[in-house]
């Protein structure tokens, strides 16, 4: 039967999301289709990264991941099927596979699906649909594409270290306003070394021991944790952190190890 999921800036109240998944259903009426997300912003292929990577691995081995972020026609991109961990990926070369997986892929194929013509300016209802129901059937890269050596390489901004410092950056603000860093757990533990610590970030702010719940401190106190990508949050129980705290993307936070 098979599973496609899918992330895309497709938003919840035009045709595109309809027209995609009724293309999908066309080609495979027994498939089923997860909706991961259609409210990455328009473009951004970093939000759309971090969101992937950090939900792809609890689905099945050989699911199929179709990415619909910044995939208009254009003859410069590549349309690429790749296979990492055992899951499949389907989207535009536009650097996203390189945010997702910090490497290239296990096996990566350029998609030489021919194209309808109608679908011109919207390949992800037709190649996109073909290539991701051919794998979903059980279907081999090679049957769809040529193989290609490596992907458009995008780095992710990294924490720095100095000294007893970590300085990092947020990187995402969840549907509860939780704010989330670029430093994960395994940087930190690795850094702290059983010391304690301070975390600052704006209007002075600062916070001194984990958390390892939300409900941990009293309603609309602020904390740290480690959620469940991995990365360093900071919340307020119940409180909306981003709003109340001012921390936007690509705001400095700094953890000073004392």
């Amino acid at each position: 039967m098979g599973i496609i999921t899918l992330t895309t800036d497709l938003g919840d109240k035009d045709i595109y999301q309809a027209a995609l998944k009724g293309s999908i259903l066309k080609v495979q009426p027994t498939v089923n289709i997860v909706d991961i997300t259609h409210n990455v912003q328009a473009f951004n292929i970093q939000q759309a990264a971090f969101i992937l990577k950090n939900s792809y691995y609890y689905f099945p081995e050989k699911t199929v991941h179709l990415i619909g972020i910044d995939t208009v026609y254009n003859k410069d991109v590549k349309y690429l099927a790749v296979r990492y961990r055992n899951h499949y990926f389907v989207g535009a070369d536009n650097g996203i596979f390189c945010l997702m997986f910090g490497k290239d892929p296990d096996e990566m194929v350029e998609i030489s699906i021919m194209q309808d013509l109608k679908f011109l300016h919207f390949p992800l209802t037709d190649i996109f649909v073909k290539a991701a129901c051919h794998l979903a059937q059980g279907g081999k890269l090679t049957e769809i594409g040529e193989p290609v050596d490596s992907v458009e390489k995008k780095m992710n901004l990294q924490p720095v270290i100095e000294k007893n410092l970590i300085k990092g950056v947020v990187i995402y603000i969840d549907s509860f306003q939780n704010v989330i860093t670029n430093i994960t757990k395994e940087l930190f533990m690795k850094i702290q070394q059983g010391r304690r610590f301070i975390l600052y970030f704006k209007r002075n702010e600062v916070i001194t021991q984990l958390s390892w719940y939300y409900n941990e401190v009293d309603e609309g106190e602020k904390l740290c944790l480690f959620g469940i990508s991995d990365h360093l949050e900071i919340a307020i129980n119940k409180g909306n952190a981003s709003g109340l705290l001012g921390l936007n993307l690509g705001d400095s936070v700094i953890i000073d190890f004392q």
